[in-house]
């Protein structure tokens, strides 16, 4: 990623530097994120995460005005640790940061009180222009998130999809996934090489949705998937 991120300045009654907390497993993300950010005068990178688990701790600790969110980590995910953080009086504004831009995590982090929603690839200064527009209560979306989104919202789902896209959401976010996979008929070795982990895994979280999901088979799992417009 580049680092020529421009000097522009916030705008409005914002007086910095902009306070960002980066939560991410992927220690090279971080790194990248905080070459971007201290490329600019007006941000300052006061921390960081490897899990949703930690943000609680790392927000008391070095009190951010934003944290920049991943979604995939492997104890509590970003959508999750966005919900608690946001349910909790005077905490930091949050923008998700993700390579997974599908409508129900777009969606679903909006929901959890996330305040931007942009993916990986965002150029350094889009990523730096959000920090400093959330910082001052704005939204921010990257393009292609905001023309999904006003797409969903223009083509309002029929009740049916709307329950299954309800009960998807019970699953975790691997549960999710695992899901999916069902939904697009994939076996459990399949589903185990696409996901990167052991089939005995996959199994288990199949089991665990069955469960969530009150369904009897991976049959009506991927019914569920398709019903949810998912699949």
């Amino acid at each position: 990623m580049s680092t020529d991120a421009g000097s522009e300045t916030p705008a409005g009654e914002w007086s910095g530097p902009v306070r960002v907390l980066i939560v991410d497993d992927d220690a090279l993300v971080r790194a990248g994120l905080t070459m971007i950010l201290s490329a600019a005068a007006d941000v300052v990178v006061v921390g960081e995460a490897s899990d949703g688990a930690e943000v609680p701790g790392a927000v008391a600790a070095h009190r951010p005005d934003v944290v920049l969110m991943d979604i995939r980590m492997p104890k509590v995910d970003g959508l999750a640790a966005t919900e608690t953080l946001r349910s909790r009086a005077g905490a930091p504004e949050v923008i998700v940061l993700t390579t997974f831009d599908a409508d129900e995590y777009v969606l679903r982090a909006l929901r959890a009180g996330a305040s931007g929603f942009l993916l990986k690839d965002t150029p350094p200064a889009e990523i730096l222009r959000a920090v400093r527009r959330v910082a001052q209560g704005e939204a921010m979306l990257s393009p292609t998130v905001t023309r999904r989104l006003i797409a969903h919202v223009a083509a309002p789902a029929q009740p049916s999809q709307l329950r299954a896209l309800e009960r998807l959401g019970r699953l975790s976010e691997r549960e999710r996934e695992v899901a999916l996979a069902l939904g697009q008929g994939r076996s459990n070795a399949e589903i185990s090489t696409d996901l990167h982990m052991s089939v005995a895994t996959v199994k288990a979280h199949v089991s665990r949705l069955l469960i969530k999901l009150e369904l009897n088979n991976r049959v009506q799992v991927a019914l569920l998937v398709h019903d949810a417009g998912l699949a």
